[in-house]
């Protein structure tokens, strides 16, 4: 009886192991809709990350927005990591001119892997996807421009967009926080970028009613 128990529970525990390798893996350009995040560069570089980020939080940067990605999106979840015939690692001459708006290779590469191996686009063509992306976002000047800390509410924030975006609404954008502090604005795209609502991104926002917002470096 030991022994049946034993070997059950060795059964049990290599089920357990390969379990996650047969898991059906997500599929490139299977997706509903884009999220477009866009970080807030100075909670960034105020903290730990930021102090091993050269080229993002530097002396000599004043970066307000940056893109953090271009995500494909379902109604509910995301894929992630999907099968590519393009290579995993993202050559600097496909990257740098794009060091504007994702300043470094490591954030261009990891978003690459995670997301953009997902959308079914090659290497260029989705890095020219999130630069027409984030040419279509007006971002509000009373941020960007800041040069003290400001205090806003999560529905501030997104109001500032949506009065400078037509098409923009409430519901298709959410606000996420670090702590108390601005981390990031998330922004709902159809395939065509046009905005579109988004549900479980909305409700998965900040809604905090005070939010501080460190100026640009």
């Amino acid at each position: 009886m030991f022994s049946k128990l034993i070997a059950l529970t060795a059964l049990a525990a290599s089920t357990f192991a390969i379990a996650p390798q047969t898991r059906a893996e997500d599929k490139a350009g299977a997706f509903d809709f884009y999220v477009l995040a866009l970080s807030w560069s100075p909670t960034f570089c105020s903290g730990e990350r930021g102090q091993k980020s050269p080229q993002q939080c530097g002396t000599d940067k004043k970066f307000s927005f940056i893109v953090h990605g271009l995500w494909p999106q379902n109604e509910s979840g995301y894929p992630q990591s999907c099968a590519s015939s393009e290579p995993r690692t993202v050559p600097d001459a496909v990257g740098r001119p794009y060091f504007d708006i994702m300043p470094s290779m490591g954030l261009i590469g990891h978003q690459w892997r995670k997301h953009g191996t997902c959308t079914g686009l090659s290497q260029k063509d989705y890095l020219e996807k999130i630069r027409s992306a984030y040419n279509k976002i007006k971002l509000p000047q009373d941020l960007t421009a800041l040069t003290t800390t400001g205090t806003f509410s999560a529905e501030m924030i997104e109001q500032k967009f949506t009065e400078i975006n037509p098409g923009l609404t409430a519901d298709s954008i959410a606000v996420n926080c670090e702590a108390s502090k601005f981390e990031e604005v998330r922004i709902c795209m159809t395939k065509d970028l046009g905005f579109r609502p988004c549900t479980q991104v909305d409700r998965g926002g900040c809604k905090i009613k005070r939010i501080t917002v460190p100026p640009a470096q």
